[in-house]
């Protein structure tokens, strides 16, 4: 499934890992060895959160975060 999440990727001192942020979807989230490998496993963790919000008759926000540089003024 193609999605349209914003997704922060930023480094994590505390566990030495690289994290995979989507601020629409709460407690989503994702990490990794590398950045490619944390935005991988969020793509995965974005389609089983999705899943799972619909097997459970939740709603599914519509992606609406933008990072302050872009939100308009």
């Amino acid at each position: 499934m193609q999605h349209r999440y914003h997704i922060n990727v930023f480094w994590y001192p505390d566990d030495e890992c690289w994290i995979a942020d989507v601020p629409d979807l709460k407690s989503c989230s994702a990490h990794g060895d590398t950045p490619a490998e944390a935005l991988a496993e969020a793509e995965v963790a974005i389609e089983l959160w999705i899943e799972t919000a619909l097997d459970c008759n939740l709603i599914v926000p519509e992606p609406k975060y933008r990072p302050a540089i872009y939100a308009a003024a």
